[in-house]
């Protein structure tokens, strides 16, 4: 599973931003539908995925992640073959990107599942860490690459190569050979199940205070990348290379923070990380107000980055491993739909006001109004019962006494 998720994750970094430099070097697109290609498509996938949550919970979560992966490689494989045949289109692009949205969502609702039932509890943490250490390096080193290739073989080199990764997961994860059983499906499926995600994350009161604070500097965070970018290219005059390089290189604090997430929480317990970590990401964005033109500000912006990174990555994990540990078995699929979408809605509704706000004041402006914002999160967790235990399984249990058997497909404790 590791390894689809590493060729999964380099093939995204390879595609990183694919589908807007599509539609601005092969459709001449201006700003207007670069920025509705950008938005509106993640936006109907995170509708689209909504209601997935209780159709991938009462499912064998293999053959739902592998159904998800051939979903997103027959779309993105269509983007070469309309190019191909002259026939590409902006609609084209909103179809697919909305798509593979969608699909994202699902494949990693199973893959939660998954993991919780492959890999031991006292194993969550390392498991969790390896996959943010492998996220983190291939977002340093896809766009690089990816940008090269379309350089050189032409602008949906790195369409296909992402088309290809997924093709390359459906494959690893078909060779997973552990017992894979879906939770005891209930009689009948109501309208309400979809809600269950959320509901679970509201009644715990550890799991509710880290989704807020998740929603809030996600959404903060990423609303500023936009106005940085504005900010850097536009007003400041830095190169394309130095925005690149810019963004690029922090990325190594992922290996770095992913790495010690382990021994800080062997050290500290992982309330206290959660607590403390979650406030030292938070006070750092703020930084980048200050950033100014030259070889100082590109300098700043990276020392900026890359602290940012660090306890982002070590953050990762341990809030992965937390809200694993803490949701029954039977809620998994749903509490990881219910996660995603309110992120990326989070994301979409800071990135549009953030965008409002630079439009009436400056980037620079926006970018202070959201870090200042960011420097308030932690006290949603500075007071938050990591310790509470998780709701009880909504699941019919096995009956008691010696003729009861642990059903097939149950985790090894």
């Amino acid at each position: 599973m590791w390894a689809a998720y590493a060729v999964s994750a380099y093939g995204s970094g390879l595609g990183f931003g694919a589908l807007p430099l599509l539609a601005v070097l092969v459709l001449h697109a201006g700003p207007a539908p670069v920025a509705l290609l950008s938005a509106v498509g993640p936006a109907v996938g995170v509708l689209l995925a909504v209601p997935l949550g209780p159709w991938v919970e009462y499912r064998r979560k293999r053959p739902v992640m592998i159904g998800m992966d051939l979903a997103r490689f027959v779309a993105m494989a269509s983007i070469p073959i309309a190019y191909g045949l002259g026939g590409l289109s902006l609609v084209h692009l909103l179809v697919v990107s909305a798509l593979v949205a969608a699909a994202k969502i699902a494949f990693n609702a199973a893959g939660g599942a998954l993991v919780k039932g492959l890999v031991a509890p006292a194993d969550l943490l390392r498991a969790n860490a390896r996959f943010e250490s492998t996220n983190w390096s291939s977002i340093a080193v896809g766009p690089p690459l990816g940008g090269a290739a379309i350089g050189l073989f032409g602008p949906v080199a790195s369409v296909v190569a992402d088309a290809v990764s997924y093709l390359l997961s459906a494959l690893g994860i078909a060779a997973i050979r552990a017992a894979d059983e879906p939770p005891p499906r209930p009689a009948r499926l109501r309208a309400g199940d979809v809600l269950d995600g959320w509901r679970h994350l509201f009644a715990h009161s550890g799991l509710r205070r880290l989704y807020l604070n998740q929603l809030l500097v996600n959404g903060l965070i990423m609303a500023t990348e936009p106005l940085l970018a504005v900010l850097l290219l536009r007003e400041l005059g830095f190169a394309p290379w130095q925005y690149g390089l810019a963004f690029a290189a922090p990325c190594v604090g992922g290996l770095i923070g992913s790495r010690l997430a382990r021994r800080v929480v062997q050290r500290s317990g992982p309330g206290r990380v959660l607590r403390v970590v979650g406030a030292l990401r938070a006070i750092w964005p703020l930084g980048l107000v200050f950033v100014g033109p030259g070889t100082p500000g590109l300098i700043l912006v990276i020392a900026v980055e890359l602290v940012i990174i660090v306890f982002m990555s070590l953050f990762n994990p341990v809030l992965a491993t937390y809200r694993l540990e803490h949701t029954p078995a039977d809620r998994v699929a749903r509490t990881l739909t219910a996660w995603s979408t309110g992120s990326a809605a989070a994301i979409s509704v800071c990135t549009a006001l953030g965008g409002l706000l630079a439009g009436l004041t400056s980037p620079r402006t926006a970018i202070a109004v959201a870090g200042g914002l960011i420097v308030l999160t932690p006290l949603l967790l500075w007071r938050a019962d990591f310790a509470a235990a998780a709701p009880p399984s909504s699941a019919p249990q096995p009956p008691a006494g010696p003729a009861a058997r642990t059903p097939a497909g149950s985790p090894r404790r």
